[in-house]
């Protein structure tokens, strides 16, 4: 049950059974939806000659009714009303309507009366509303989401506002999938509570019968967890390739924005980055840094050997050859610059922050004990001229998420130290994050220092050393898949809602995190789905937007 696959075939149903001459009519989100899984290309094939969004159909006059409209719109009432001073006034010859979620009978009486000059040919749902980035791991793109974690700083409409949204999206994934989950959420989280029993009254009442599938033998499992709970693998700085594109340049829509790092030519500014589409990317999106260099040269090589053999044009049949080849050579040429210039940039990065040095300091916080040599290490680089001003942040932040109770004196040296160093540090920051996601507010085991098991796990460890320092940070999403394979998840601390409870261990699981998600937890997903004694276990991964 791969997501993208789910999508896509969404896309596809709606554009191949309508013949002819098509425009794609698109909101401001479902642009998003459509865009990570099809490409221009995919889309001229389907006969899509125009794409526009709904909000600027209305401002041109000109006639099209050669063309045939497909509108694939998020239901809400706002597209509604578009659509319905479209149909007072048509340009398009034919109007077929997809909605990404579940309409209420009033927004279907708007339409029908709005067709006067009966142009709409169909109204149908097609449950895509959630944008797709990897086959396990996907979001509702909601901007500031995190602020929704913070209830007393929200006005409540705005609160009602992401709640609504979020449990349209869950829905959406559950319809696509044609499942009805047993829902658990974490106790200590109020607005991850508020959404797992406003999720479980749609499927469980108010639309009782539209997720009414065929029973299985163990239902699917809902986790709506909070972000608060690992506060620590936003902070840490990444080494996997996806991950490391995300933290250093930024990746939005599975597209990367390289003129926001330097000057490119136009058709370098943006560029892709999908799995989907780039075989070397699907190959080496979760390898470490050091071996995307090497497996970089050997793409390189390659590419250069076929543009060797490209010169030595010497027939009429290798000049056929030749043109025959050419897009794929294209293709593989455009791929190579990518890369390379990804890699070229980000390495710049690395040495300018001297992320090596961070880092290692990082993953000493975040996976290992000792209160006095941590101290040490972080009064070194908040001295040191080379270390910018976020990682200096994040360095205190970690230290102080790791020894709040241990250290006071030793934290409000460190506090001091960063006023000092730091312009841009508005006092009060990383109190306020100790005040929100603290030892006293989370409720896993972050540091594997809580649980027996954990703490063996975590001395194992350091006996038999790790294989590389920069990336030995499991997230503590780790832990919660482990314990739900195991059936070990605590009711006390995850609850379930209503009267629905797990029959056995689930082989299948969405976790929801109010506030993001990060790239590095969305490896762990993908490799524990792709581990063979997971083969039976899928998770997709969910988030507003990625940190």
């Amino acid at each position: 049950m791969v997501l993208i696959s789910a999508v896509r075939d969404y896309i596809s149903r709606m554009l191949q059974d309508i013949s002819g001459m098509k425009v794609l009519i698109l909101d401001s989100q479902t642009v998003s939806i459509v865009s990570v899984v099809y490409s221009q290309s995919d889309l001229l094939q389907k006969e899509v000659f125009l794409v526009e969004l709904v909000d600027s159909i209305s401002k041109s006059k000109e006639s099209m009714s050669h063309l045939k409209a497909v509108c694939f719109l998020r239901p809400t009432s706002e597209n509604i009303q578009h659509m319905r001073r479209q149909l007072a006034s048509p340009r398009f010859g034919e109007y077929h309507f997809f909605f990404s979620n579940i309409l209420k009978d009033t927004q279907i009486h708007i339409l029908a009366d709005s067709d006067e000059h009966e142009v709409v040919q169909q109204v149908q749902e097609f449950y895509a509303d959630f944008v797709a980035i990897d086959p396990y791991h996907f979001t509702l793109n909601m901007p500031s989401n995190h602020l929704y974690m913070l209830p007393a700083v929200v006005d409540p409409s705005n609160l009602q506002h992401f709640c609504d949204r979020v449990v349209d999206g869950i829905a959406a994934i559950f319809l696509a999938l044609k499942r009805r989950p047993v829902i658990r959420y974490q106790r200590t989280s109020d607005i991850a509570k508020s959404i797992a029993q406003e999720t479980a009254k749609l499927m469980y009442q108010q639309e009782s019968g539209l997720f009414d599938f065929r029973r299985m033998e163990v239902s699917p499992l809902l986790l709506v967890v909070d972000r608060r709970d690992d506060p620590v693998t936003p902070l840490l700085n990444q080494w996997t390739y996806q991950a490391m594109v995300h933290e250093l340049i930024g990746i939005e829509d599975n597209k990367v924005n390289l003129g926001n790092i330097g000057k490119f030519s136009k058709d370098q500014q943006e560029v892709v980055l999908s799995s989907e589409q780039d075989a070397f990317f699907k190959t080496n999106m979760y390898e470490n840094f050091g071996d995307i260099g090497m497996n970089i040269k050997r793409m390189v090589d390659e590419f250069q050997q076929i543009a060797k053999s490209n010169q030595n044009i010497q027939t009429i049949e290798d000049m056929a050859k030749f043109v025959d080849n050419y897009p794929e050579y294209k293709k593989m040429q455009g791929n190579v610059s990518k890369h390379v210039t990804m890699v070229t940039e980000m390495s710049k990065i690395v040495e300018e922050r001297k992320l090596m040095l961070v880092s290692e300091t990082e993953q000493e916080l975040a996976c290992n004990g000792g209160q006095v040599a941590a101290f040490e290490a972080v009064m070194n680089l908040l001295n040191n001229e080379s270390i910018s001003d976020i990682d200096r942040l994040r360095l205190v932040m970690l230290y102080a998420l790791r020894y709040e109770k241990e250290s006071p004196v030793q934290l409000m040296q460190l506090f001091n130290k960063l006023a000092s160093r730091s312009a841009k540090y508005k006092s009060g920051l990383v109190q306020f994050l100790l005040k929100q996601a603290g030892i006293d507010k989370r409720t896993g085991d972050l540091f594997g220092n809580r649980d027996l098991l954990n703490i063996a796990r975590n001395m194992a460890r350091g006996l038999k050393g790790v294989e590389n320092v920069y990336t030995q940070h499991q997230p503590l999403l780790f832990q919660t898949m482990e314990s739900i394979s195991k059936g070990r998840l605590r009711d006390v601390d995850y609850p379930f809602v209503g009267n629905h409870f797990q029959q056995g261990r689930p082989q299948e699981v969405v976790i929801f995190i109010v506030g993001g998600t990060t790239y590095e937890e969305a490896r762990s997903v993908a490799l524990q789905n792709a581990d063979q004694f997971w083969d039976s276990f899928y998770t997709w991964w969910f988030c507003g937007s990625q940190f």
